[in-house]
């Protein structure tokens, strides 16, 4: 059934949305007041999903996305939208999920932290690779397939990772086994350092490593083959570890290693970390709890300003980064490598904490929210990379004596609908 809609906005997760028979309808790759024609695809009780037949009418907000391939693959949403009214969009669908669902009053909703740079703010990206008859393919999957899209530049990568990639592209077709390479991984660092993981399924990864390390040592570039799962990492040459700088105008330098996890935005990481600082007013002797810690991006600055801290991550390899960063930069924090239940629940069962910052995955932390009620600490900060899992965390933290007394979107992810915040509750 075909139908013509007006879609009116933008929901998390990319889509436009409009109105159909008191449905709500939403539309992939629509914009705010463009004119559709629809074929819905998925039809529920109370919403259908559609594709666009054709924009009959396109919004006056709408724009020419500057990537080739923008809408095949699977990685931007809103590169059809200019820069400001992707900022206008993200911040109001942030304040709708804590002002509808949490009860949050809107004076303490601070606007979006836009990004500086709209382009070429990526640090990592993976690269999806596929050798057939036609030739060698390298880039990324078309949206829901495993269809790779051949790319030679990527709009939002840093320009390192885009140099990097231009070089892959040149050396993987005449190497040893191109078509047992299903993806490379290419990352740099606040220090220009690149470096490239190339995962390979052939019975011996050796020729192939001996192929490339020459080529990748001329360039100065990190080398590393992968064979399966992460424990398959293997260093071939450069250097073991990345290393970002949380912080503006400081000397604290933390590692991480290749593979390892840091924000994809280095620039707007540091605005971050700014902010939770400036949130938190003057950690000096507050006793702080960093849970879902990571290799320290808040636990150091916040030990580095006075805090006394302690980081609980279940990743093992993290734990070990957040404690080398702690010693290289003559910091003290204790570090513990647990899930963030068992250490609340056993660990640090009698110890009282001023602040808890807490940065878990999408998941959220539903799994710690009746521990911290039972330890109560005064304050809590709550880093969120995904409004409707923050939303459902907060409602119990409202309901039980913590008041919301500011929130903010972060935006670590231009062209998409990602978005990072940073909520800050008080006890009553």
């Amino acid at each position: 059934m075909e139908a013509c809609i007006r879609i009116e906005s933008l929901a998390f997760g990319g889509s436009g949305v409009g109105r159909l028979g008191g449905k709500v309808v939403f539309v992939a790759g629509a914009v705010p007041g463009d004119e559709v024609r629809i074929r819905p695809v998925r039809e529920k009780k109370h919403f259908m999903e559609a594709e666009i037949l054709e924009v009959l009418v396109p919004s006056p907000d709408r724009r020419v996305p500057p990537c080739p391939v923008f809408g095949q693959c699977g990685g931007c949403q809103w590169q059809s939208l200019p820069y400001a009214r992707q900022v206008f969009w993200k911040e109001r669908i942030f304040a709708d999920f804590l002002l509808r669902q949490v009860g949050v009053e809107s004076q303490v909703m601070g606007s979006l932290l836009a990004a500086p740079n709209e382009w070429a703010y990526r640090s990592r990206v993976q690269f999806k690779c596929y050798q057939s008859p036609a030739g060698f393919f390298m880039g990324f999957y078309r949206r829901g397939s495993h269809f790779v899209i051949d790319v030679d530049h990527c709009p939002i990568a840093a320009a390192a990772i885009n140099q990097a990639l231009g070089l892959f592209r040149d050396w993987l077709p005449q190497s040893p086994c191109p078509e047992a390479i299903p993806q490379v991984d290419l990352a740099v660092d606040d220090e220009g350092q690149v470096a490239a993981i190339v995962h390979c399924l052939a019975a011996d990864p050796r020729p192939l490593a001996a192929y490339l390390a020459p080529r990748v040592g001329e360039q100065g570039l990190a080398l590393y083959v992968q064979t399966g799962r992460k424990h398959t990492l293997t260093q071939v040459q450069g250097p073991g570890r990345l290393c970002i700088h949380p912080l503006d105008a400081s000397p604290l330098r933390l590692g991480y290693p290749v593979g390892g996890f840091a924000q994809v935005n280095l620039a707007q990481n540091r605005r971050l970390v700014a902010e939770l600082l400036q949130a938190v007013g003057s950690p000096t002797g507050l006793r702080v709890l960093d849970l879902f810690c990571g290799m320290g991006n808040f636990s150091l600055p916040l030990a580095a300003a006075g805090a006394a801290v302690v980081g609980v991550e279940d990743f093992a390899p993290a734990i070990v980064q957040a404690e080398d960063n702690s010693l290289a930069n003559g910091l003290t924090a204790r570090f513990l490598c647990r899930p963030a239940r068992q250490a609340l629940t056993q660990d640090l069962l009698r110890e009282r904490f001023d602040l808890v910052v807490l940065d878990p995955p999408r998941s959220g932390a539903r799994e710690v929210i009746p521990e911290l009620l039972r330890m109560r600490p005064e304050r809590i900060v709550y880093i969120s990379c995904d409004p409707a899992t923050l939303a459902r965390d907060l409602k119990p933290l409202v309901h039980n004596g913590y008041q919301v007394r500011g929130a903010r979107g972060i935006d670590l992810f231009p062209q998409t609908y990602h978005l990072e915040s940073l909520t800050c509750l008080h006890a009553c």
